[in-house]
């Protein structure tokens, strides 16, 4: 597992939840092209309310017609890996939203991490 500490890069894509890569959801394909490109982590996340391009209010709320609920999916690691892996969201979204932000990664430890290792910063995990 990656451990990660210090400077990175944060990659959210933002994406309709009906959005369908070779008949599964394209936010999981995000995910699981993530994990095989060895990135630090991921996570999707499923927005009650949002619009974009085609300026429908896509809304969880009980007597909406919509059901296209926003889901943004967030990558963090270095800027060099994460840079790598953009041509592959080139290949996969055709609609939607990709931005980049620095960050700073307090501490990343895995869950294999035996309790009591230190991080690359020399502090302690609990």
């Amino acid at each position: 597992m990656t451990r990660l500490t210090g400077r990175a890069l944060r990659l959210t894509v933002f994406v309709g939840e009906s959005d369908i890569w070779h008949h599964k959801p394209l936010y999981s394909e995000i995910v699981h092209r993530a994990h095989a490109a060895g990135l630090a982590g991921a996570s999707v996340f499923r927005g009650v309310e949002g619009f974009g391009a085609s300026s429908l209010i896509h809304t969880s709320r009980l007597l909406s017609l919509i059901e296209d609920l926003p889901i943004a999916v967030v990558i963090v690691d270095t800027e060099p890996r994460v840079r790598a892996f953009l041509p592959q969201l080139d290949e996969l979204v055709t609609e939607g939203l990709v931005t980049l932000d620095d960050c700073e990664v307090i501490r990343y430890t895995g869950r294999d991490d035996p309790p009591g290792t230190t991080d690359t910063k020399g502090k302690k995990s609990s």
